[in-house]
């Protein structure tokens, strides 16, 4: 385990608090070397991110079929809140079509390929990954080693439970993603995702349940 982990702050059972001092210490801690990625399916992430040390890069990985309403809310949020946001594009030459026939090789190729080009050069990543989001993710830690990726992978809202969250917009005056109204408790690619109160809503039609950027 990376020495700099025994400095890290440790969960105090105020989440809000946590998460803000999570992120300064991560970026006092890596400087030039922290990536944030941020999906945009809520304000969340890039709002705490922002608020814990102005004006900090924001990564959005672009797969080429977000909902029309993601790309506008990203745009929103980094008008409205000052966001320095950067937004990474999968290589040119992809099938168009992959998605209906290999959902692992459309998003190994939409999203785990533009995030190795994001996490170049960098000794740490930022997540909003979150226990409640799904049964796979309840023991996410607050910040460990990811060996595959050779970086320290940071989850500030790690302890956020959806009550969390929905304090946080309240006392952040924070705008909801268009879809949230329509039924979309989770929100990525626009072909292989359905209304849903949860995560179900992603690959509604399979059994599949990570995209792959979180093995």
């Amino acid at each position: 385990m990376s020495p700099q982990l025994g400095t890290a702050p440790t969960e105090s059972g105020r989440p809000h608090d946590d998460a803000l001092a999570v992120v300064r210490w991560a970026h006092n801690t890596f400087g030039s070397g922290l990536c944030v990625t941020a999906s945009f399916g809520d304000a969340t992430l890039a709002h705490v991110a922002n608020t814990a040390v102005p004006g900090i890069e924001i990564t959005l990985l672009d797969t080429g079929y977000l909902f029309a309403e993601t790309d506008w809310f990203s745009d929103h949020l980094a008008d409205r809140f000052g966001l320095t946001l950067r937004v990474l594009r999968p290589q040119p030459d992809l099938d168009r079509d992959v998605w209906a026939t290999d959902t692992d090789a459309c998003c190994a190729a939409r999203k785990v390929e533009p995030l190795s080009r994001a996490l170049d050069g960098s000794t740490a990543w930022v997540t909003g990954l979150r226990r409640s989001d799904s049964a796979s993710r309840q023991s996410t830690p607050m910040v460990h080693d990811d060996l595959l990726k050779s970086v320290v992978k940071i989850n500030p809202l790690a302890s956020w439970t959806d009550d969390d969250v929905r304090r946080y917009a309240a006392e952040h005056d924070l705008p909801e993603h268009p879809l949230t109204d329509r039924g979309y408790a989770s929100i990525g690619c626009w072909p292989c995702t359905r209304p849903a109160d949860d995560r179900s809503g992603r690959w509604a039609d399979s059994t599949k349940t990570e995209c792959g950027l979180h093995a």
